[in-house]
């Protein structure tokens, strides 16, 4: 084949698919060179070939300030006491307002006129302190009056306490002077001077008293018997001013007392010498 021919054959490999680089000359011989065309293929496979990493030595890391460590933990400090700052201020701001509304409740529970059927704050008062303790009505007005209640709406709780039987001195007098013989065996003028002191009016007192004359020597007798037993240390004389004493501590009269003491010491029975 002349060297026409091989430029005339050239075109037509390209066309095939062959790269025109492969072929970049002709030899002696009239046969082209590929010495092009295997340096490509060496040269990609060296480029496909997985690549060694190279290692650079840094030297040794350098230490750290302990400064900063410092400051870094005081700053951590810092922003978890201003975490907790932030959390008590709402709560207290939480708790300010419900104390807010709370106060705002009231206020307005005491402006509103009680409802029919309701209590009154009066009412709940009066209820609670007669639930405690027996108490007369001038007792109740006191007391009322002492919570810094209107002296017109005391006097109209007093009187629907006592329309309504609950309050009631006759009775509650009876109940102290029975209460008071039976536990403490108190005579009349110590009977007396307690349901005045309980504030029960002139006619309560009277009521409650009355009657207590006709056995007020057989009680008095009673206690002196039971008080004699303590004596037996004393002599005649001393055990016979005591027991008077005693008795006259408990309210009974003069005239009772003697009688009662005499009957008391009495000797019983045979008397050896």
């Amino acid at each position: 084949m002349s060297t026409t021919d091989g430029e005339r054959i050239a075109p037509v490999t390209y066309l095939f698919g062959s790269r025109p680089d492969a072929v970049e000359s002709v030899d002696g011989h009239g046969s082209p060179s590929v010495v092009p065309a295997q340096a490509a293929a060496t040269e990609a496979a060296t480029e496909a070939a997985p690549r060694t990493p190279v290692f650079v030595d840094l030297g040794e890391p350098e230490a750290a300030d302990p400064r900063v460590s410092e400051v870094r933990a005081q700053l951590e400090r810092t922003a978890l006491r201003s975490e907790a700052l932030r959390s008590e201020a709402l709560r207290s701001e939480a708790l300010r307002s419900e104390a807010a509304d709370h106060i705002e409740r009231d206020r307005l529970a005491a402006a509103e006129p009680p409802r029919k059927g309701s209590f009154a704050p009066i009412n709940n008062v009066s209820m609670h302190a007669l639930a405690r303790r027996g108490m007369s009505s001038h007792e109740m007005h006191d007391y009322l009056l002492s919570r810094e209640f209107d002296r017109g709406a005391v006097d109209d709780e007093v009187e629907r306490l006592e329309s309504v039987a609950l309050l009631d001195d006759v009775a509650l007098g009876e109940t102290l002077v029975r209460t008071l013989r039976d536990r403490k065996g108190l005579g009349r003028g110590a009977l007396t001077a307690e349901l005045r002191r309980r504030k029960l009016d002139s006619t309560a007192i009277e009521l409650a008293l009355d009657g207590l004359d006709d056995d007020e020597l057989e009680r008095a007798t009673e206690v002196a018997h039971k008080r004699a037993s303590q004596l037996r240390s004393y002599d005649a004389e001393t055990a016979k001013r005591r027991l008077s004493a005693f008795l006259m501590r408990k309210g009974y009269s003069g005239s009772v007392v003697s009688t009662a003491v005499q009957r008391a010491l009495a000797p019983s029975g045979p008397v050896f010498r």
